[in-house]
């Protein structure tokens, strides 16, 4: 997969959302229930939705947060299979401080969440992110 960062909001036509989170001073990875890697929050935004709501319910579902504070971090485009389908899309990442987790929703595709201090080698989207985790540990940095 290919992936570009760009300044938050300059792309337009967007697919996807995704959330780089941070937990208790690490950073959470989800464990998909048909996948041996990792992986960050996000997925398809729905009709009706905005990125940014995406965003939140993809938090939710992924990892169970319930509290917790989101802000804009940057777009992206990326190209790449997706489920054994070429696809070429614009997206949207917000970074989110993770004040309580609770349990998984049943409906969760995720098997678990998991927190690490620097990304886990077995990545899902490896390529995207190398491209948008300098960006995120940087927003980070500034707000400890």
């Amino acid at each position: 997969m290919e992936c570009k960062a760009h300044p938050f909001n300059t792309l337009g036509d967007y697919k996807f959302a995704c959330i780089f989170a941070t937990y208790q001073g690490k950073w959470i990875f989800c464990k998909h229930k048909e996948k041996a890697s990792r992986e960050h929050p996000g997925g398809h935004i729905e009709e009706g939705e905005t990125p940014l709501e995406t965003a939140k319910r993809e938090l939710f579902e992924e990892t169970g947060a319930v509290d917790f504070e989101i802000e804009p971090l940057c777009d992206y485009w990326m190209r790449g299979k997706i489920k054994g389908k070429e696809i070429s899309a614009h997206g949207q990442v917000f970074f989110a401080t993770v004040h309580n987790l609770d349990k998984l929703p049943s409906h969760s595709e995720m098997e678990r969440v998991d927190l690490f201090t620097h990304p886990p080698d077995n990545l899902t989207y490896a390529n995207y992110t190398d491209e948008i985790f300098p960006i995120a540990q940087k927003k980070w940095e500034r707000a400890k």
